[in-house]
């Protein structure tokens, strides 16, 4: 195909949706008799694809946050709320870098605001105060991947 018959570029959201939710407060209803409520907050984040068909694929946003507080002299899980919004997207005549980067970047950030709003309803439901999750920079992660990804030593072959 030459240049002038190459194809037009194409980046397009099809579909959002919520693929996989769950919330736990396994100390409740005890959790909610420490009058003093200062949780230390894990948030973890992962970021995965599938390619659906040509030019077609869903990036999965999952976003885990753990509250631990102290009862009694003891670190207890306060709540575990786990939230998986994905989308389908359409993403044409981008290769290599630039479709790493779009579908390490770019699409999570489309999810992020779907994400974050499902947890914070998931932790207020929960009987918690809300929990209002910061922005993430989706590019400086994709980028601090990609140069550990250059940094890892090759697997060794044992012959």
């Amino acid at each position: 195909m030459s240049e002038a018959q190459e194809t037009p570029r194409q980046f397009a959201l099809q579909r959002i949706y919520l693929k996989d939710v769950s919330f736990e407060s396994p100390r409740a209803p005890h959790i909610f008799l420490n009058p003093e409520w200062q949780p230390n907050i894990n948030v973890q984040v992962e970021n995965a694809s599938t390619q659906l068909g040509d030019g077609v694929f869903e990036v999965a946003l999952k976003i885990t946050a753990t509250a631990t507080t102290d009862v009694e002299g003891a670190q207890e899980t306060a709540f575990l709320a786990e939230v998986t919004h994905a989308g389908i997207f359409t993403i044409v005549g981008f290769e290599g870098a630039e479709l790493g980067h779009i579908i390490g970047s770019i699409c999570p950030t489309q999810l992020f605001p779907f994400t974050r709003e499902t947890v914070a309803d998931l932790v207020v439901k929960g009987g918690f105060p809300s929990l209002l999750l910061q922005p993430i920079n989706f590019d400086a992660l994709y980028m601090q991947h990609m140069q550990q990804q250059t940094e890892a030593p090759a697997p060794s072959t044992i012959q």
